[in-house]
């Protein structure tokens, strides 16, 4: 089978993308909305027409973003809910007090490097952050996206998936040295994972998910990063002419994911650039391709089964 294309290239903007879309009538969901590629998402969606919660942890840092996107498109259709992901009750308040069908949900929030930090279930934050909180907001508002007849769920991922496959033998790092930047990489192959089992699971009933690649972008996801690290890799990319992206060509994936009617019905990719990504052995210049681990179909129904438990038990 053909990798999908799109037309669209890497420095594509989200309201490029999503020119000529009609999104009126449809409610989108975009967590971690208040910064970076997650407020050029909800402003490409609101102005398309999307009726957009921005779900945000920092509710008034998401209500600046919200009057940022309505002075840029005056008269769309805003609100701004909290969601805390690394805290379950956060979550469960937010889907209970969800009604009405749902059309796109955006798992964008996420974070990265962080130091070694816990949930009170003692799950490792990056994991319990950007899978497992992401993974319990999707099966909490299963029944608004069921409702819409026609959702799409977009799994942000990244490059950072090559760093580690999952390892089910010791999630958490209760008996390995923990390193920052495995736990990130294993947390966002299971962003990839969760869109390839939830595509499985769902489509019959009308819900496809699509895993992205945002690009390179400097934003407020590098501030874990130890200083003379992050110098140094703004050097290498200056050195190596590496192209970076604006917030709004890196939210042009995610909402062509959510929302071009290229992808009506079409679930389980790993999409970079606008484009389906190749699969490679290593990750090409720290940014291209995807690993086989991040799509193979048995990994991504273990890990399904694996959070699921890990839900139930907390």
């Amino acid at each position: 089978m053909a990798r999908f294309t799109s037309g669209f290239t890497a420095t594509s903007t989200a309201s490029e993308v999503l020119e000529g879309v009609d999104l009126r009538g449809k409610s989108a969901v975009v967590t971690g909305a208040s910064s970076g590629i997650g407020v050029e998402t909800a402003r490409a969606l609101a102005g398309a027409g999307a009726h957009v919660v921005l779900a945000v942890r920092d509710v008034r840092a998401g209500r600046r973003a919200a009057e940022d996107i309505a002075h840029t498109h005056p008269g769309v259709t805003l609100e701004v809910r909290a969601l805390d992901l690394a805290d379950l009750s956060s979550v469960k308040r937010f889907t209970e007090g969800w009604s009405g069908p749902l059309h796109l949900l955006i798992n964008n929030a996420g974070i990265m490097m962080t130091p070694e930090l816990r949930t009170s279930q003692g799950w490792e934050l990056q994991f319990a952050t950007n899978h497992l909180g992401h993974f319990a907001l999707a099966l909490g508002l299963h029944a608004g996206l069921l409702e819409s007849g026609d959702a799409r769920i977009v799994s942000v991922s990244s490059s950072g998936h090559g760093m580690s496959d999952i390892v089910y033998e010791d999630l958490f790092f209760e008996r390995r040295a923990y390193d920052p930047g495995q736990a990130y990489g294993q947390s966002k192959t299971a962003n990839v994972l969760f869109a390839v089992e939830a595509s499985r699971r769902w489509a019959t009933e009308g819900i496809t998910a699509n895993a992205v690649m945002p690009g390179g972008i400097w934003t407020n996801l590098q501030r874990h990063w130890e200083p003379q690290a992050l110098a140094d890799t703004k050097a290498y990319v200056a050195e190596a002419g590496i192209a970076m992206k604006t917030p709004a060509q890196g939210a042009a994936t995610s909402v062509l994911a959510a929302a071009s009617p290229l992808l009506h019905g079409v679930g389980g990719l790993y999409l970079e650039d606008c484009q389906q990504a190749e699969m490679v052995e290593e990750i090409i210049n720290g940014t291209h391709g995807v690993r086989a681990y991040a799509l193979d179909p048995e990994n991504a129904g273990q890990l399904w089964t694996r959070s699921a438990e890990l839900l139930r038990a907390s």
